[in-house]
């Protein structure tokens, strides 16, 4: 029979941290190991941590797409495969600048064959009733993936070098290919006509708005985490050392506490109504984010508290969206709004990270006070796009 309903989600969450093991392995080490060893400024950093994205934004919208027509699970197991490879390979490939964007732009295009396939993957096996809340754990135990591999990462990269934090991280999608063989096969309705209905994703604005909107959380959730262990490397040299916390622990923490902040954020958006619990968060966050940048030299204790404040503003929007995104689309185009919203969301992942490490060299560098007034400018910048993005999305179409 495979596996359905609740024991599903769980091995799906499962999987999914799993798969997210290697997530963020670049930027967890960039500033302690990769930056000095290659001799790499921010704006460099910032686009090789950002090729992952990169990587996932152009094989998105074909893989994502396809889940309308064929199994999602055929997918889910490619992806996961490449992007587990890709991980292992990066410490006998990756050798400047070149070489390691590329490997890490082949991981996540392996990426994009896991998580949005994924999501459809667990959809299709579940009543409609049951989507919401699953949707949300899926993507909040995201947060928890997330978490482990900065704290994974940095700790074996300290105690046996950068090369064992990728050949040890490599390994945790084993966990997803492990599920997927536990799954119930799915055949999806027969369809004719063109592989994406374009009038049903594009002409689609309720949906529309929480994909652009999701776009404006990854602008602003990458940014941050491509650069806080560098942030708290700064934080700790400004103070000598004297800090609450070390920047594994600040990292994981921020990391673990995105979870049931996403959660509880779904939870808000289906009593108080989605819109308007989006945009509060949204407008909430980048309000943090600015008073992160205006206070970069303030005592660490109080940078620590702003950190975890904004640890839950900037996930709480994350379920409430891609729920948001999965019940507006149209029933027989939920693939294509999937690859869109994925794409969108990765794509501007990309250019938050990279963004952030080009404001950083503009005004002084990731050891200047004003360059992190900058880096955090640009991040609250961009999530406030996000409650423009619903208000638009709510508008009458012209006649």
């Amino acid at each position: 029979m495979g596996l359905r309903g609740r024991p599903l989600v769980v091995a799906m969450c499962v999987g999914q941290v799993g798969n997210l093991l290697p997530h963020v392995v670049v930027q967890a080490i960039m500033a302690q190991h990769l930056m000095p060893l290659w001799g790499l400024s921010a704006g460099q950093a910032g686009f090789m941590a950002s090729a992952y994205a990169f990587g996932y934004m152009v094989a998105v919208p074909v893989l994502a797409s396809l889940t309308d027509r064929i199994d999602a699970r055929r997918i889910l197991i490619a992806g996961t495969t490449l992007s587990m490879v890709a991980t292992l390979a990066f410490p006998f490939v990756a050798r400047d600048l070149v070489s390691a964007s590329a490997m890490w732009a082949l991981a996540g295009l392996g990426f994009a064959g896991a998580y949005m396939p994924g999501l459809k993957a667990l959809t299709d096996r579940l009543d409609s009733g049951d989507a919401s809340r699953s949707v949300t754990l899926y993507t909040s135990s995201f947060s928890l993936g997330v978490a482990l591999s900065f704290l994974v990462s940095q700790v074996l990269a300290a105690w046996y070098g950068w090369q064992a934090a990728f050949l040890v991280t490599g390994i945790g999608p084993l966990a997803m290919l492990v599920t997927t063989l536990l799954m119930a096969p799915v055949r999806p309705a027969p369809r004719t006509g063109p592989a994406i209905d374009v009038k049903a994703v594009f002409g689609n604005r309720p949906a529309l708005g929480y994909v652009l909107g999701y776009g404006a959380h990854c602008f602003e959730l990458y940014g941050m985490r491509t650069w806080i262990v560098a942030f708290w490397t700064y934080v700790t040299a400004r103070h000598a050392g004297a800090v609450p916390v070390d920047a594994i622990t600040i990292s994981v923490l921020f990391s673990l506490v995105s979870m049931p902040a996403s959660i509880l954020g779904n939870e808000a958006a289906l009593r108080f109504g989605r819109h308007r619990a989006i945009a509060v968060v949204q407008v909430l966050s980048g309000v943090i984010g600015l008073a992160i940048g205006l206070l970069a030299g303030a005592p660490p204790w109080l940078l620590a508290v702003l950190i975890l404040l904004y640890a839950i503003t900037i996930p709480a929007d994350s379920g409430a969206l891609t729920a948001g995104m999965a019940q507006a689309a149209a029933p027989h185009a939920r693939g294509a709004t999937m690859a869109l919203h994925s794409t969108v969301g990765f794509g501007l992942s990309a250019v938050g990270g990279w963004t952030v490490g080009l404001a950083l060299d503009g005004a002084g560098g990731p050891m200047s006070e004003t360059g992190w007034l900058a880096g955090f400018a640009v991040l609250s910048l961009g999530i406030l796009l996000g409650p423009l993005a619903l208000w638009w999305s709510r508008r009458p179409v012209s006649a």
